[in-house]
């Protein structure tokens, strides 16, 4: 019985993604999640106990599914400069296979929603700042050593960097890829580390 309880909830939280991929969305109700799904809200309500859940949800999704494949490309990568490449790419690319997801990791998707829910999305830039930062003070070891005022710096200005490019694909109705010219711009970033 879990199993299909955990299927049910996996078929909510992807069906709430795939709302979210319409550029010009309005804010998803769970009526209308409810209708798209031909069940009743009461039946959403047995798997979550509010939207706000559901939203939660989707971040830990992204979080899980980000932060293996950073821990991955961390394991596989020694070199400070190539850990940042990859995950520059990962993350990109991420946005680029789940538009839905661009929407939340943006906060777009979450306003008029509970404020946690925002907090949970600046504390995941905030992690992802953090293992940049980490990073960062790889290649340091491997080059000129810097100050750690530079790897703050230079951590911060790449998290911004993907966080504009996350805007940029969802504000453009999905039509702007976040790869586009990413090799060219993540060269630029990494030669300024």
């Amino acid at each position: 019985m879990a199993g299909k309880s955990g299927e049910r909830k996996n078929q909510i939280l992807q069906t709430l993604a795939e709302m979210l991929e319409q550029p010009q969305a309005e804010k998803i109700t769970t009526a209308a999640l409810a209708a798209r799904l031909a069940v009743s809200e009461a039946a959403l309500y047995r798997h979550f106990a509010s939207k706000a859940q559901m939203f939660e949800g989707l971040i830990e999704f992204i979080e899980q599914t980000l932060f293996s494949l950073i821990n991955k490309i961390l394991a596989e990568e020694v070199d400070g400069l190539k850990q940042l490449d990859g995950i520059i790419t990962l993350l990109l690319g991420f946005a680029q296979k789940n538009p839905g997801m661009t929407r939340v990791l943006i906060g777009d998707a979450l306003v008029n929603e509970n404020a946690r829910l925002q907090l949970r999305i600046n504390q995941l830039h905030d992690r992802i700042e953090s293992t940049l930062r980490q990073c960062l003070r790889v290649a340091a070891t491997e080059n000129v050593p810097r100050p750690e005022s530079d790897a703050n710096a230079a951590a911060n200005l790449i998290i911004a960097f993907v966080i504009g490019r996350w805007q940029l694909f969802a504000k453009s109705g999905f039509k702007r890829s976040p790869l586009e010219m990413s090799e060219q711009q993540r060269k630029m970033l990494l030669q300024t580390c």
